[in-house]
């Protein structure tokens, strides 16, 4: 198939961008890097009056660091951010960026449009939402903050209005004392997840847990986070021990119905063991202070 007819608009200012959207109406879609939205529109899935693109947009593709933060911007690629040294300072998002798709697809995709597009499967949502991130939404009234653990309302769902564009979004960066694991289980290297963790895990000057966080997803209709604190102090921070602790938050958590991929039941046990490996080995990474992301 192919795309549905469409105007097209490529402003060179953000300011005129919004308006383009204004001006379509609720009929406006935003394209970047095009890795999800294209398929859609080929299938048809997604028919817009106006495709807007941003990459002439000055200002988009800045990747920098500002003071404790690592922003990144709209049509920043997501292989520039996975070999980029200033993203060496964000561990979680350097473990995270292999798993998504193909390296082809990565040289173009972008980081905000994969947050944009909302896929409940998809893993930079799970790592924005694990490491509480903040995401910069402008439209005809300006910027607006919204965490990324309020953006996503659920499947390909989130709080941005059709007259916004997604501009930026900074992650926080890791301290000496922290330390990080990601992974996921998909049918094969490249498709979305059929269960997935990142792990996030702070100790103290003496090595006592002073926070632990892991984001699921793959298991649910948005990525979900629960902080585990207690859990993981009250375990040490054991790999058998916390798969033992973590079934009352894999019984609430994973609440998707099973598939022709896998049952409910399945994306529970992987999550248990995926979620015990990556909080232990999150914890471990913390107490050596490190910033260490391949053992």
């Amino acid at each position: 198939m192919k795309a549905a007819p469409f105007a097209y608009a490529r402003p060179a200012a953000l300011s005129d961008a919004v308006a383009e959207l204004v001006d379509a109406d609720g009929g406006g879609k935003v394209i970047a890097g095009g890795q999800s939205l294209v398929p859609v529109l080929a299938m048809r899935l997604a028919r817009p009056t106006t495709l807007v693109d941003i990459n002439a947009v000055t200002g988009l593709d800045a990747l920098r660091t500002v003071g404790d933060r690592l922003e990144v911007g709209a049509t920043v690629r997501q292989r520039r951010v996975e070999h980029a040294p200033e993203s060496a300072q964000v561990p979680l998002l350097r473990l995270a960026l292999p798993w998504v798709g193909h390296r082809e697809l990565r040289s173009r995709g972008t980081v905000c449009g994969s947050l944009a597009h909302a896929d409940p499967a998809a893993e930079l949502p799970a790592v924005a939402c694990c490491l509480d991130a903040e995401l910069t939404l402008t439209g005809p009234e300006g910027e607006r903050p919204v965490r990324a653990r309020e953006f996503f309302d659920g499947a390909m769902t989130t709080a941005l209005r059709p007259e916004d564009v997604l501009s930026a979004i900074s992650f926080p960066v890791a301290g000496a004392r922290e330390g990080f694991g990601f992974a996921e289980i998909a049918r094969r290297h490249g498709d979305f997840a059929l269960a997935g963790a990142a792990a996030h895990v702070r100790v103290d000057d003496d090595g006592g847990v002073s926070a632990a966080t892991m984001t699921a997803f793959g298991v649910s209709d948005r990525p979900v986070t629960r902080d585990l604190t207690s859990l993981v102090r009250t375990t040490g921070g054991d790999q058998a021990e916390l798969a033992g602790a973590l079934d009352e938050v894999v019984r609430e958590v994973v609440d998707t119905d099973g598939d022709a991929h896998a049952s409910n039941g399945y994306r529970r046990r992987l999550l248990r063991a995926l979620a015990a490996r990556e909080l232990a080995k999150a914890h471990r990474r913390a107490v050596r202070g490190t910033a260490e992301v391949e053992s």
